[in-house]
């Protein structure tokens, strides 16, 4: 029923450093990544040198021609050209910040379809158990009939039971493969083999404000924000920078008929019109940097309480689920009861059904509390 591969077993951690390396949206927004890092790199270099010829006709003929050629370079400030460094630098903490965030996001996805194939992997291991003792049911009832010690209600209901686990079997090892599809697809299409079938031990974070105030700062989407504050105010002082003239140098040459002049020349650039409103925007700007860094906190807080409340209630639902099942499992009582006559096959199924079901939703309250854990350690990935 489970799928054959012969790649070695992988740990949970092991699946996603796999993930990490081959994934193929990552490897897009990394390069994207880095191509937007030299883009604001570039915003640092000097502006194109310009370059002029001009090769004048005279009139009359008699005064001959004019060639005139002038090369020249402008500067910005030093102040302007340090402000502008901060305002890159900025911009690529943005974009590195912004990579982490999506890297997290694939990886709890990831993390996610890990936890649900360890679910279907113990449960189908379970229903190993289940149709083996099915089998065995089915078996005895159908001798003790040919002996004449049964009867055929009991068969039948022992074979119904029996083709019951084999079509729970199949349904869990199709939805087992389906996860697993999803985990190589984020795999970029490798193979994957997580075959353990016990969650990891984790440990619940016991003081929440101490423990948030450590994933406050983890936190690659409040960090992106914060930053985005500091971005803000950079731009702002740029922008009040940018009221000062940039400078030109260059060298010229002019040529006439018999005569030949050549020099330095200097320029300066007034940014009378250019700037305006540039200062009032960049404080706008800077003004709703800030306003969704304060949003963001109060959200990023309420969020995960809610996460954190929610975890520990699953919790404490899958242990209650678990203190059950070790006190209350009537298998061998109800084989016991069976094989003396106490008891008939339909009592007899419903008693381990009943165990069957509590399984099953102790299992999949482990799976519900480990993928809210998940979610809310999400920033140590």
């Amino acid at each position: 029923m489970l799928s054959v591969t012969t790649l070695p077993a992988q740990t949970i951690e092991e699946t996603l450093s796999s993930v990490e390396r081959n994934n193929t949206t990552l490897k897009a927004l990394r390069e994207a990544s880095d191509a937007q890092i030299l883009g604001n790199r570039t915003e640092l270099l000097f502006e194109d040198p310009e370059v002029d010829f001009n090769y004048l006709w005279g009139s009359p003929s008699s005064i001959g021609k004019r060639q005139d050629v002038a090369v020249r370079q402008t500067f910005d400030f030093s102040t302007i050209s340090g402000l502008k460094g901060k305002v890159a630098d900025r911009k690529n903490s943005l974009v590195e910040l912004r990579y982490k965030a999506d890297r997290m996001n694939l990886l709890l996805e990831a993390e996610g379809y890990c936890l649900e194939i360890i679910y279907y992997n113990s449960l189908l291991d379970e229903y190993e158990t289940r149709l083996e003792n099915a089998k065995a049911l089915a078996d005895a009832q159908n001798k003790r009939l040919e002996s004449g010690d049964g009867n055929m209600p009991d068969l039948n209901n022992a074979q119904l039971n029996l083709a019951n686990v084999n079509a729970d079997m199949l349904r869990l090892s199709t939805e087992r493969k389906g996860v697993i599809s999803q985990l190589q697809r984020l795999n970029g299409g490798e193979a994957v083999n997580l075959d353990q079938s016990e969650f990891p031990e984790v440990r619940m974070p016991a003081d929440f404000p101490l423990w948030y105030a450590d994933a406050e700062v983890k936190n690659p989407l409040l960090s992106y924000i914060s930053h985005e504050v500091e971005l803000g105010k950079a731009e702002v002082s740029l922008a009040k920078a940018g009221r000062l003239p940039s400078l030109s140098v260059g060298y010229m040459s002019e040529k006439v008929v018999g005569e030949h002049f050549q020099g330095i020349s200097m320029g300066i650039s007034l940014p009378l019109w250019s700037s305006r409103n540039k200062v009032r925007q960049a404080k706008t700007a800077a003004a709703a940097a800030e306003a969704r860094s304060a949003d963001a906190k109060i959200q990023f807080l309420s969020e995960l309480r809610i996460l954190y409340d929610r975890a520990a209630g699953l919790k404490a639902v899958a242990e209650n689920y678990r203190s059950s099942l070790e006190k209350s499992n009537n298998g061998v009582l109800l084989m016991k009861a069976l094989n003396a006559g106490s008891i008939s096959m339909s009592d007899y199924i419903i008693g381990t059904t009943l165990y069957y079901d509590t399984f099953d939703k102790a299992l999949q309250a482990e799976l519900d509390y480990r993928k809210a854990f998940a979610e809310l350690s999400a920033v140590e990935l």
